[in-house]
């Protein structure tokens, strides 16, 4: 079984990453939630991305950091939407990381360097979601990094949702939350 550190997006960590963070306990995962807005959760999108601003970007990620510093070394680090952030970061810097998982959100692997040998991630988001697809130029920098690494995929959905797999928020789309579901437990499930 896999050890997860799961970074939760703008809008705090809600109900819904805590549920998806269960499924993955459920399935006899270790997962941890590490809470980067200090208890504080939004209830939209902008709210949320006001208090990140306003802590500062960069504090956030390095909360993110800070909460893997006494994990084993061999963790997947997941992270949805501006918790990719952390966990992007992790999965290219920190030796040993065993994948990543990228909610609707990629920066481009330069950020953080280079890709390491080896180390396999997913990419999930819907195609016409305009943060993912427009605005940031995510669908370009995972476009980018799945062409230049074997061992890493991107999964595109039908929809424009940003948040969609997070079940306690009005865009939650439950058909294609399951196939994400399902492909973060087969990823999970080949991590040694």
């Amino acid at each position: 079984m896999a050890e997860v550190v799961l970074y939760h997006h703008s809008q705090g960590l809600t109900e819904g990453v805590k549920a998806f963070a269960d499924e993955l306990r459920q399935a006899g995962h270790t997962v941890h939630t590490p809470d980067l807005y200090e208890g504080n959760t939004y209830a939209t999108l902008d709210e949320g991305m006001d208090y990140a601003r306003a802590t500062g970007f960069g504090v956030i990620a390095e909360r993110g950091v800070a909460a893997a510093q006494d994990l084993p070394a061999n963790v997947v680090y997941a992270g949805f939407s501006l918790g990719v952030v952390p966990a992007q970061q992790l999965t290219q810097t920190r030796a040993g990381a065993a994948g990543g998982l990228f909610y609707y959100s990629c920066l481009p692997a330069e950020e953080f360097g280079s890709w390491p040998e080896g180390v396999p991630a997913q990419i999930h988001a819907m195609e016409e979601d305009p943060f993912f697809a427009e605005e940031g130029g995510d669908i370009d920098a995972a476009r980018a990094l799945t062409a230049a690494v074997d061992t890493v995929e991107l999964f595109l959905y039908p929809g424009k949702e940003h948040l969609f797999a997070d079940s306690s928020l009005p865009g939650y789309d439950e058909a294609a939350a399951k196939l994400v579901l399902q492909r973060t437990l087969d990823f999970l499930a080949g991590i040694r």
